[in-house]
C-alpha cells in the first residue's frame, strides 16, 4: 500500500535511485531529437481512425512503428500501425479508465488508471503484469506517467503528490508496498476537490528535475524529484497554460498540448528547465480537444479526446498527425 502524503523520508539509496533515473531519462530524450523532419515518410496516413466509442486520452509510440492508446471508457489498449493506419485492441480493458501511458524498451506499458492507481501491461500479449494502488487518499486521479531508466513517475490531478515506482535491476517491477509518495510543496498551490491540478509530466532538458503542468492554475512547475519542492518555470510573456495537458520534450523543445484550445504551445527551455521562451502555437482544423502527444520521425501524433462531444458507442475518434 502506498505511504500517506507527508510520510516519505527516502532512504539515501532510494534517493540516489530516483535522482539517477531522472538524469538518465533526460539524456535519452535528447537522443530522440536527432530524428530529422525530412525522414518522415510521406505515405504515412495523416489521421488514424480508432474504434467507434473508444474515447482515447493517452498515446505512446514504440518500435514497429506502432502507437498505443488507452481508452477512457473500459481501459482497453489499442495498437495502431503508423504506416498503414490499421490497428486492433491488444489488451481488453479491466472496466476502468486508461489515461496516460508510456512504453518502455522491454515492451511494457505503464498505464495511469485514474481512480484505480496504475498497472503495467505486456504490449505484445495484453497481459496485466502488475497493478498498484498508489494512494489511500481520496479523491485521487492518476493522470499521466513518465518513464526513466530507474523510475516510473505518476501525477495525481486531485492530490498534491507524485508517485514513483522504483524499478530494480533489469527493470524489475517493484512490489506493491514499494510505491513512493513525493508530496508537492514550494510554489505548488493545490486547488481543492475534483479540480485538475497536476497533469502532464516530463523531465528538464538536462535531466536534473521533473516538469509538471498544473492545468487549472495554468503553471509549469520544475519539481525536485527527491523533495517534491517546486518552482514555477519562467515562461516570460506566454499565456497561462490553463488547459495544459500532455507534455513532450525533444532536446530543449517542449510541446505543451492545450486541450480545449485545440493547440500545442511550443517552448525553447533553458537546460535546467527554470525558464523558457515561447516559440509558436501549432493548430490544425482537425483538432477536437487533443489531450496528449507523441512523436515519430518528425511528426507529432495527438488523440482527439472530443471532451465537448457526448460520448456514445457510435461516437467516432481518431489520432491526428501534424509536422513537429
Amino acid at each position: 500500500m502506498a505511504p500517506e502524503h507527508g510520510s516519505f523520508a527516502p532512504h539515501p539509496t532510494r534517493r540516489r535511485l530516483l535522482t539517477a533515473g531522472v538524469a538518465t531519462a533526460g539524456a535519452a530524450l535528447v537522443g530522440t531529437a536527432g530524428t530529422p523532419a525530412a525522414a518522415a515518410g510521406k505515405s504515412r496516413p495523416a489521421a488514424l481512425r480508432l474504434p467507434n466509442g473508444f474515447r482515447p486520452e493517452g498515446i505512446t509510440i514504440g518500435g514497429g512503428p506502432y502507437a498505443y492508446l488507452g481508452s477512457l471508457g473500459d481501459g482497453s489498449i489499442y495498437r495502431a500501425d503508423l504506416r498503414t493506419g490499421e490497428g486492433a485492441i491488444v489488451s481488453a480493458g479491466p472496466g476502468t479508465p486508461s489515461v496516460g501511458l508510456k512504453l518502455d524498451h522491454r515492451g511494457r506499458l505503464f498505464v495511469a488508471g485514474r481512480g484505480e492507481g496504475a498497472r503495467v501491461v505486456d504490449a505484445r500479449t495484453g497481459e496485466i503484469l502488475a497493478s498498484y494502488r498508489l494512494t489511500t487518499a481520496s479523491p485521487t486521479f492518476t493522470n499521466d506517467v513518465f518513464l526513466t531508466s530507474r523510475t516510473a513517475w505518476f501525477t495525481d490531478s486531485y492530490q498534491p503528490a507524485l508517485y514513483a515506482l522504483p524499478l530494480g535491476r533489469h527493470g524489475r517491477l517493484p512490489d506493491a508496498d514499494e510505491v513512493v509518495t513525493i508530496p508537492l510543496s514550494g510554489a505548488w498551490s493545490q486547488a481543492p476537490g475534483e479540480v485538475v491540478n497536476a497533469n502532464g509530466i516530463t523531465t528538464t532538458p538536462d535531466g536534473s528535475a521533473l516538469l509538471v503542468v498544473q492545468s487549472g492554475a495554468g503553471g509549469l512547475h520544475r519539481v525536485n524529484p527527491r523533495t517534491g519542492v517546486t518552482e514555477l518555470v519562467d515562461l516570460g510573456d506566454a499565456a497561462p497554460l490553463t488547459n495544459g495537458d500532455g507534455l513532450l520534450l525533444i532536446g530543449r523543445t517542449l510541446y505543451v498540448v492545450q486541450n480545449r484550445q485545440n493547440g500545442i504551445d511550443v517552448f525553447r527551455l533553458a537546460p535546467d528547465g527554470r525558464s523558457g521562451v515561447f516559440r509558436r502555437r501549432i493548430t490544425d482544423p482537425r483538432f477536437d480537444v487533443p489531450t496528449t502527444v507523441a512523436a515519430y520521425q518528425g511528426r507529432l501524433y495527438l488523440p482527439n479526446a472530443r471532451f465537448t462531444t457526448t460520448p456514445t458507442p457510435e461516437t467516432t475518434y481518431d489520432v491526428i498527425s501534424v509536422p513537429a
